[in-house]
């Protein structure tokens, strides 16, 4: 049964989301991750299997489907 660790509702769907991790400065885009997302809050939840299939993604060896170019904005620098 599902409980937002955010809200307290225990309504969700399940939803394929992107989510971009940095990790030592790099950042990386994972898309279609199966996520559960609280239907009052928004908030995500990965399963703990899912959780793992990203870290070994990550970690490993595995290259990436496509490389992007990212601009950069600092909202601490803007005027």
């Amino acid at each position: 049964m599902f409980q937002c660790q955010v809200c307290g509702s225990d309504s969700a769907h399940t939803e394929y989301v992107s989510e971009v991790f940095n990790i030592d400065g790099k950042f990386h885009l994972v898309e279609s991750i199966p996520a559960t997302v609280c239907d009052r809050c928004g908030e995500e939840t990965f399963s703990r299997e899912t959780t793992e299939r990203i870290r070994v993604m990550l970690h490993g060896q595995q290259p990436p489907l496509r490389s992007v170019s990212l601009d950069v904005f600092s909202f601490n620098e803007a005027v």
